[in-house]
């Protein structure tokens, strides 16, 4: 294996090891997958400013996240199905950030449970995501069974009250659950370390909802229900009930608009997210960090804003907190070293992030991570 230097690497290696289908659910956008791609792409017309003959000597890029202490501002995102990328997936990438210093969010959708996470970090804090679906009752439980598990905020998605077509997942065949194609078969056969590790483990179903949901008990029953459960009616009326129920931290992610961002304060929620789902809802929408800085403009002193989509070094970290974001995301970066290496490829995709973060600090003058600012950016280039 060849010497890992980016997030690249660890997504070539991943694209490797990794069925098709679920590398693909990762790796895609909805439609002609415009926004997935400028997500990535408008980080790189943003310049920076170098600066020399500065003491470069003790950076720090330790800060906070709603009020917790994180080693850099990052958090890894909620991804569902990580547990299909490598087995046993939301656990050892939960490890990984616990290791790190760093938030981890477990998606609703997960393939590990709740209980599995914190029974397997040693109920370390971690946050939560939440969707709002039909089954209100199911939303209360699930509530109830983060805060048993000491999560420490609650993030809750607002951007998917109906799904995005993502074109990728309808060719192979992905669905809740999976459809064992003669090609998915085939393609699976050629990756041993994943058909080993998932046979060593015995989570394999969506572990928050099979066992959970009243007539829901095998992956089968498990497709009928979660049909018919996204919520078209989500209103802010739903965050108000909510942020009521849960009481704690409040997280709100897939605001992409001033106006939405202005609603989100008014909300009680703690942050938001501005968010495009990683381009795999609406597609022709703007990229995240196009969106950020008139978002932050607007409310930044009002709720603290936080940015996800395209992060894949760094110093689009950097450049993200520049225009105001309080802290980042990273989903498909993470789940590259998940695919690549299990919790060894989480821990070096932080790492590799965490690297390029100091020393970009570094060059642009700086220690300290909470002194970043647009100060730090070429004027003209965002």
């Amino acid at each position: 294996m060849s010497v890992i230097t980016n997030i690249e690497d660890l997504r070539v290696l991943a694209q490797k090891r990794v069925p098709r289908m679920f590398y693909d659910y990762a790796d895609s956008g909805s439609w002609t997958e415009s926004t997935y791609r400028a997500n990535e792409a408008d980080f790189q017309t943003i310049k920076f400013r170098q600066r020399v003959a500065i003491n470069m000597e003790n950076r720090s890029t330790a800060s906070t996240m709603v009020g917790q202490p994180v080693s850099m501002p990052v958090a890894l995102a909620p991804v569902g199905l990580a547990g299909m990328q490598h087995a046993d997936g939301e656990i050892l990438a939960a490890r990984a950030a616990k290791a790190f210093g760093v938030p981890f969010t477990l998606s609703t959708m997960s393939i590990c449970s709740i209980e599995d996470v914190a029974a397997a970090t040693g109920n370390h804090p971690f946050w939560f995501q939440v969707y709002v679906v039909r089954d209100r009752g199911f939303i209360e439980r699930l509530i109830e069974r983060a805060r048993a598990a000491n999560c420490s905020a609650l993030v809750l998605t607002l951007d998917l009250q109906i799904l995005g077509q993502r074109h990728k997942d309808l060719k192979n065949g992905l669905s809740a659950p999976p459809k064992p194609t003669l090609s998915n078969l085939i393609n699976m056969m050629g990756k041993p370390r994943w058909s080993l590790g998932m046979l060593g483990t015995k989570r394999r179903a969506f572990g928050n909802i099979v066992g959970h949901v009243s007539g829901v008990d095998d992956m089968g029953s498990l497709s009928e229900w979660s049909a018919k459960q996204f919520d078209p009616t989500l209103d802010w009326d739903d965050v108000a009930w909510i942020k009521k129920r849960w009481g704690g931290k409040l997280i709100l992610k897939g605001i992409q608009d001033v106006e939405d961002a202005k609603l989100a304060i008014n909300s009680g929620a703690d942050a938001l997210i501005v968010s495009n789902h990683g381009g795999r809802q609406l597609d022709g929408a703007q990229s995240s960090i196009r969106a950020l800085p008139a978002i932050v403009d607007a409310v930044g002193k009002a709720i603290e804003v936080h940015m996800d989509g395209g992060i894949r070094s760094g110093q689009d970290v950097l450049k993200a907190k520049a225009l105001g974001a309080r802290g980042t995301y990273i989903g498909r970066a993470y789940i590259y070293g998940l695919g690549a290496l299990g919790q060894a490829g989480v821990k070096q995709a932080l790492e590799i992030l965490h690297k390029e973060m100091d020393i970009t600090m570094a060059f642009c003058g700086r220690t300290d991570i909470n002194t970043i600012d647009q100060d730090i950016l070429l004027p003209g280039s965002y």
